[in-house]
């Protein structure tokens, strides 16, 4: 196989077996992959700074991933603002003020009203409560992420809670002190309730945390790192749990983890089309200029970027490649020009104050809504793992593609790698294939839209829900299931177009496509006799979910 850098002008052979690539070539294809951001290096830590204004969905993934610390912001106004709420409502209490959620029950129980002497026990009894979840935990990841979003609520300065709550929530951060989730139990409205409910326990010393990768007593885990445990003022647990910060969070994550697919998968379609010996007018410039969609642009010019520099005679005289190759940028395309509208809906909850009541201490009031309705998210969620599941259901198209002999144009069958007799007993990739197969199915099973099935809870209280974080929860697993449907594309387009560079010593690579091989030469061997192909897998799942290639600009 020779690549062709444009810069350099030079063709280098790769995987001739005498003329393997001298350390100055593999420094020359390094600094291309860096020139067209096709490696990344690491950065040292930052701060993301928590007040008044506007964060981003980078912002809270960065404090999840843990390249970014949280910092809560010293500055003077940001917290007078804050201690604003607190007093307000104190003020209120002195004047026998009647406070949802302070001085009443919660729920269909705010007609009780709670005794004075028992108003500071309340916020307490709710998170006690509410301790009842189950399923899996979230991971330290997601739980960062959670935190961090629900601290951006909080510093909005609405949801009447103290300067100390949120620097609780930054020490836990800091010291790596992270409440252990339960992922079921939220219908999305009022908020993640049962969920968030662990993360108020574990300020408060109760319950249990993650630290370290170890289940701890969250009460050891705050004296030893000498941080005392919380005593929720009046209204703060139901500012902590009354948001949607858990389906909020989770929806960060998966839009970061979708952007990166939708661009691994645009790759994949490009050396799935040099495997198949494509048409490249498929991907012309002037085809896709009338139709005017930018994300489908987009993906059509990257596709451009990566295929073969010289033009060369179609295989057979073909006109036309099937449909997941011809109109990948129109499946992929979808999802890309779907992310701006996703990341409006979701930056638009995270710099929300999504708690109720709203406290208003500046204009002295009490506002009794519904702004924990995780709608928003719903929709932003459903809509995401639909458009995702697509990319498995076309990743899943194109290897039955390279496996077939009837499609893949002249490719061994299930791309074995066995010569002479050995091919009798060598099958490839035939089992990559169906459990690809497998693992679409059950993405797009879970592409029913969660928002669609509202029950009526908490004595009809809540009698119209949102289901966001279900919808979340799908939309993740839709993502881990399309990630296994890629790592599985990438062994197969990788021995795809080794293959085709034997038939074709020819061939002449893109630059991008020669750097993508070359990265995954490291991980995965040529397939020449069958072995078992899951540690491979799970390499490739490792580079793709830590997002190891950065694949275009």
């Amino acid at each position: 196989m020779f690549v062709h850098d444009k810069f350099a002008n030079a063709r280098i052979n790769l995987f001739h077996p005498s003329a393997l690539p001298t350390f100055p070539t593999l420094t020359l294809l390094f600094k291309y992959m860096i020139k067209t951001n096709t490696v990344t290096s690491t950065s040292a830590q930052r701060s993301v700074y928590f007040d008044r204004n506007r964060l981003q969905i980078e912002d809270i993934a960065a404090v999840a991933d843990g390249s970014a610390c949280a910092v809560l912001s010293s500055d003077p106004d940001f917290r007078a603002a804050i201690a604003r709420g607190p007093a307000f409502l104190d003020r209120l209490l002195k004047e026998d003020g009647v406070i949802y959620g302070v001085t009443t029950g919660y729920g269909d129980s705010c007609t009780i009203a709670v005794p004075t002497d028992l108003v500071a026990e309340l916020p307490h009894r709710l998170y006690t409560y509410h301790g009842c979840g189950l399923g899996a935990f979230l991971t330290p990841q997601q739980t960062r992420a959670v935190m961090a979003t629900r601290l951006t609520s909080l510093c909005k300065g609405y949801s009447g809670v103290s300067i100390a709550l949120l620097e609780q929530i930054v020490g836990l951060l800091d010291a790596g002190i992270l409440p252990m989730i339960p992922s079921e139990g939220s219908v999305g409205a009022s908020g993640d309730l049962t969920p968030l409910s662990y993360l108020a326990a574990v300020l408060c010393g109760e319950r249990e945390a993650w630290r370290n990768g170890e289940h701890v007593a969250a009460a050891e885990a705050l004296r030893d790192a000498g941080m005392a445990p919380l005593r929720l003022r009046p209204k703060e647990a139901l500012a902590i749990m009354n948001g949607t910060a858990v389906m909020t969070g989770l929806s960060v994550l998966a839009y970061g983890s979708a952007d990166y697919l939708s661009q691994l998968a645009t790759r994949i379609t490009a050396m799935a089309s040099v495997a198949l010996d494509g048409n490249a007018e498929h991907f012309d410039e002037i085809l896709f200029s009338v139709k005017p969609h930018p994300g489908l642009q987009r993906v059509a010019a990257r596709i451009r970027r990566d295929l073969p520099c010289v033009e060369r005679e179609r295989n057979g005289g073909r006109l036309q490649d099937r449909y997941s190759i011809r109109c990948a940028p129109h499946v992929i395309g979808v999802l890309e020009d779907s992310l701006p509208f996703f990341r409006q809906l979701i930056e638009n909850e995270l710099n929300s104050a999504n708690d109720n009541p709203i406290v208003d201490a500046d204009g002295q009031r009490v506002l009794h809504g519904g702004h924990f309705y995780g709608g928003h998210i719903a929709l932003a969620m459903d809509a995401l793992k639909n458009t995702v599941a697509n990319l498995a259901d076309l990743m899943d198209r194109q290897i039955a593609l390279l496996v077939d002999t009837r499609y893949n144009n002249g490719l061994p069958p299930n791309l074995s790698g066995a010569t002479g007799a050995r091919r009798a007993i060598n099958h490839g990739l035939k089992a990559l294939q169906i459990s690809c197969s497998a693992w679409t199915a059950e993405a797009l099973k879970l592409t029913m839209p969660a928002s669609a099935f509202s029950r009526s809870t908490e004595c009809h209280n809540q009698d119209k829900v949102s289901m966001g974080t279900i919808a979340a929860r799908d939309c993740l697993r839709v993502i881990e299931l399309t990630e296994q449907v890629a790592a599985a594309l990438l062994i197969a387009v990788q021995q795809a177009v080794r293959l085709r560079c034997e038939l074709d010593p020819t061939l002449m690579l893109s630059a991008t496509v020669a750097a993508t091989m070359e990265a995954l030469a490291s991980d995965v061997a040529p397939i020449l006799e069958d072995r078992r192909l899951d540690t491979d897998l799970h390499m490739l799942l490792k580079r793709i979910r830590d997002k190891t290639w950065c694949l275009y600009t």
